[in-house]
């Protein structure tokens, strides 16, 4: 009996398994906002995917969460540390982060998934050298879920925002622009900035409000809290079985808006999505 509970005890005292780890160490985007001298920056479309990192053995999320993919989706990839999107196509985030959720067993879901590669985050140069070392290691590598997010110069602030047009009328989120001269640093970054149609932010589900007329028995709105505490609502962008079955209290969402109401409220706030795979207030 002794015996057993000193097997017993031993057993209690055995560390846990980590289910997460440190959230890596990613360099975050700024708003762009015009200004500054457009031929300096390499641009790109913002893919609407789930950031990650690749570190040379293993996919981990922007929060620090192992990413469970097949062996087979990783095989070939290089020992380098690359920072990317897990991405599907346009519009199709919500498979994209269903996926990645999923146990390494249902390898059928991972083999429309890509890795898209932007950035070497241990490469010690400036930009333009992160991007033309990263274009030889895709293209040394050769792998199936692996590739490269293309990058392009623009002459001017006018061509920049035709091209933002174009991507946001194809059905893409928007762009990124990176300083040709920026370095890979952690944290929030001024070399690297991203411009879209409207703005976005995240907030925390504090709240139901119940629906009426057609959405009597459904989720009317999310009632949502900021940062900083301020409280608002979220009654736009939802769909019908998200108001069957909303987020729940404390989940973490992204919400677009079109600039302030004069107390300082996001104006027009309409639900895009929610940010299970993100770092508190962080997002690229």
């Amino acid at each position: 009996m002794i015996r057993l509970l000193l097997v017993l005890l031993c057993a209690c005292l055995l560390p846990l398994p980590a289910q997460a780890a440190a959230p890596p160490p990613l360099m975050l985007a700024g708003q762009w906002r015009d200004g500054p001298e457009v031929s300096h920056y390499w641009v790109s479309e913002k893919l609407d995917g789930v950031r990650a990192r690749w570190d040379g053995r293993q996919l981990w999320t922007r929060a620090g969460n192992r990413i469970p993919a097949p062996r087979a989706f990783t095989e070939g990839w290089p020992a380098q540390a690359l920072d990317g999107e897990l991405w599907i196509a346009r519009n199709r985030f919500d498979e994209v982060s269903t996926i990645i959720r999923t146990r390494p067993q249902h390898s059928d879901d991972w083999r429309q998934v890509r890795f898209m590669a932007f950035d070497l985050p241990e490469h010690p140069g400036p930009f333009s050298q992160r991007l033309e070392a990263l274009q030889q290691l895709i293209q040394q590598t050769d792998a199936r879920h692996l590739a490269l997010v293309a990058q392009q110069r623009v002459a001017d602030t006018a061509r920049l925002q035709q091209l933002l047009r174009t991507v946001v009328a194809a059905g893409g989120e928007g762009l990124m622009l990176h300083h040709q001269d920026n370095r890979y640093s952690a944290g929030r970054s001024p070399g690297i900035l991203k411009l879209k149609p409207w703005d976005d932010a995240e907030a925390w589900v504090v709240g139901h409000v119940p629906g009426k007329g057609k959405y009597t028995g459904m989720l009317g709105a999310l009632l949502v809290e900021r940062h900083d505490g301020r409280r608002f609502r979220i009654g736009s962008g939802l769909k019908d079985v998200e108001r069957a079955h909303p987020p729940a209290i404390g989940t973490r969402v992204t919400y677009r808006y079109n600039g302030f109401t004069a107390n300082g409220l996001p104006r027009f706030a309409r639900f895009l999505r929610v940010r299970e795979e993100t770092a508190p207030d962080e997002r690229r």
